[in-house]
């Protein structure tokens, strides 16, 4: 990336920071913030969460300055399958969250939300199951679930065929107890890995640690497509391509990543535009019959200034975008 990689000056000269409403609370956020630049090969997104420290976001913005600086390697595919996502909503909202996605091949559902009990993940996932009784089911933790807990409610969820859990429980150590147990117990549901896969130092470790059955891999977290592709190859476990709730930027580069792997066991997560209300495109990358076409994302000027962050939160971000693009420079100096 040195021969590519653009001076600060260069980023900020096509910076443009947006907040886009969503439709639905989703990582207990109802707007998401990030920034988008253009550059040679097209446009980039630099959108780590707010509570990711400056280490962390430099892989996210060397993921955006591949996508717009260096472009992405050729597809071998011309579609990628999504899934559709259910956030913790009640039982009551979860069809009128799903029409939003269209027919789709699989649906992941969101469970061990804080202040939520483990009888109200069952009834999400039993309302899916009877609105879309041959669709896969995913159910995703984000780590939020004790060994003990996880291990009783996917004894529980595995009545409803999972075709994974992804991140029961934090940490690699978690993981692999978790397996084991549900191995042990004969519940047949697979792990799947996200967290320890991208906030890893060594996203390799929860391979080599025997801790999962499936990973879950994001363009922007492993800091680009290419990286990304080397996890995969490396890691030598089925991958799941997922989005971080990103733009049409950002889900082009999921795409991408999709598109080029060698095998694509699984619907991707990558249908999350359907949970917001906005974007930064007139022709946002929405699932059409379950699928996304590997196209390219024309930036929309007129929606730049429509989402347009308050000044505050402009300066935030490009004092962020600074930090972390010396983050990034000491990374490879």
């Amino acid at each position: 990336m040195e021969n590519t990689r653009p001076s600060l000056s260069d980023l900020q000269a096509n910076a443009r920071v947006v907040t886009l409403p969503m439709r639905v609370k989703f990582r207990g956020i109802l707007h998401r913030e990030a920034l988008v630049f253009r550059g040679p090969a097209g446009w980039g997104e630099f959108s780590p969460f707010p509570e990711y420290g400056d280490p962390e976001a430099a892989s996210w913005l060397a993921a955006g300055i591949e996508a717009a600086w260096e472009g992405y390697p050729e597809p071998v595919r011309t579609s990628v399958p999504v899934n559709g996502t259910v956030p913790a909503v009640g039982v009551e909202h979860v069809e009128k969250v799903l029409s939003r996605f269209g027919e789709v091949p699989a649906v992941k559902v969101k469970v061990a939300e804080r202040g939520q009990s483990v009888a109200e993940d069952l009834a999400r996932v039993a309302e899916v199951r009877r609105l879309l009784p041959h669709a896969g089911i995913r159910v995703d933790a984000n780590g939020g679930w004790d060994e003990a807990t996880a291990v009783d409610a996917l004894e529980a969820l595995a009545e409803a065929g999972l075709e994974y859990a992804e991140q029961p429980v934090a940490g690699i150590p978690g993981l692999r107890a978790v397996r084991l147990e549900l191995q042990r117990r004969g519940i047949p549901v697979l792990i799947a890995a996200d967290e320890s896969v991208r906030r890893e130092t060594d996203p390799l470790l929860v391979a080599r640690e025997d801790a999962a059955d499936v990973i879950i891999v994001k363009a922007a977290p492993l800091g680009g497509v290419r990286r990304a592709l080397s996890v995969v190859a490396a890691a030598g476990l089925p991958a799941v391509v997922s989005s971080a709730l990103d733009t049409s930027v950002g889900i082009r580069a999921g795409v991408a990543l999709a598109a080029s792997l060698p095998d694509l066991p699984y619907a991707c997560g990558l249908g999350t535009l359907s949970l917001m209300e906005g974007d930064v495109t007139g022709e946002p990358l929405l699932p059409d019959g379950g699928a996304l076409a590997v196209r390219e994302v024309p930036v929309s000027e007129e929606l730049l200034e429509r989402y347009a962050a308050a000044p505050e939160r402009q300066q935030w971000w490009l004092d962020r975008l600074a930090r972390v693009h010396a983050q990034l420079a000491s990374r490879t100096s």
